[in-house]
């Protein structure tokens, strides 16, 4: 069995990929800014900090490797919504807190725990992204938007450099999930009153549907650290029914650039 690292892991989505893997036989690395102190789970070890700080990370990677070896499977689970407001309304440090935990951080890990991975010519590299960065731009969600269509760009290029070294990468969207982030997104709805109609619409209709079931997202992310799933590698991938239908995912590379 392998072992992963899994962030923003000890609650909601990620605690749940951890739990599957966990649960296959793979040992697990929980990272997170709140660690769950009552792990029972003896195949997942926590670890507290924050993955938006490099010197936390380049730490981690060099306490992971000496104290459990090489990551072979890493999940990019953690995430904020960041601020819903219009950009000349948006709070500086919030807007940029959410770049540097949903899109910066993935590069921060990728780029310390990849190495081993190219070595081994085994990886997985997997990214929680969101369907916020297929649709068409609108009011509000800036921050969290911009973040995951760099993710999902950064994911593209990531997995360009290791296409055929036996290292994957790929993006997945989770569905809509009631987490502790939806609370958040529900409570700043409410506060923005009737300029945050459509999220209070949104919030309702998950809380009506009862949101996808976090297992979903752990289900697909066990198809894709099988070694069945070693040909999937710079995809944007959908977990199996999910309340909102799949939209149009990223378009696929021309062959060659029109001056070659």
């Amino acid at each position: 069995m392998s072992l992963a690292l899994v962030t923003g892991a000890s609650r909601g989505i990620g605690r749940e990929i951890a739990l599957a893997l966990a649960s296959a036989g793979h040992q697990v690395i929980a990272v997170s800014r709140t660690p769950n102190k009552d792990e029972t789970n003896q195949r997942i070890t926590s670890i507290a900090g924050d993955i938006s700080d490099l010197a936390f990370v380049n730490d981690l990677h060099e306490q992971v490797q000496r104290d459990h070896g090489n990551i072979e499977i890493l999940v990019n689970a953690a995430g904020i919504f960041g601020p819903i407001a219009l950009i000349k309304d948006s709070n500086p440090h919030q807007w940029l807190e959410t770049m540097m935990i949903d899109a910066i951080s993935c590069y921060y890990t990728s780029r310390a725990f990849l190495p081993a991975m190219l070595d081994a010519r085994w990886g997985r590299i997997i990214n929680l992204s969101s369907a916020a960065a297929l649709h068409q731009p609108g009011k509000l969600n800036s921050a969290y938007a911009t973040a995951k269509v760099a993710l999902n760009q950064f994911t593209r290029h990531l997995a360009a450099e290791i296409s055929g070294s036996g290292v994957t990468a790929n993006v997945i969207h989770p569905g809509d999930v009631r987490s502790e982030m939806w609370a958040d997104i529900s409570a700043k709805a409410d506060a923005l009153g009737e300029a945050g109609v459509d999220y209070k619409s949104w919030v309702d209709w998950v809380e009506k549907t009862g949101g996808d079931d976090p297992k979903k997202a752990a289900d697909l992310i066990m198809k894709l650290v099988s070694d069945e799933s070693a040909n999937i590698n710079g995809e944007f991938l959908w977990i199996d029914n999910p309340l909102q239908a799949p939209i149009d995912s990223w378009d696929k590379p021309v062959d060659a650039p029109p001056w070659l």
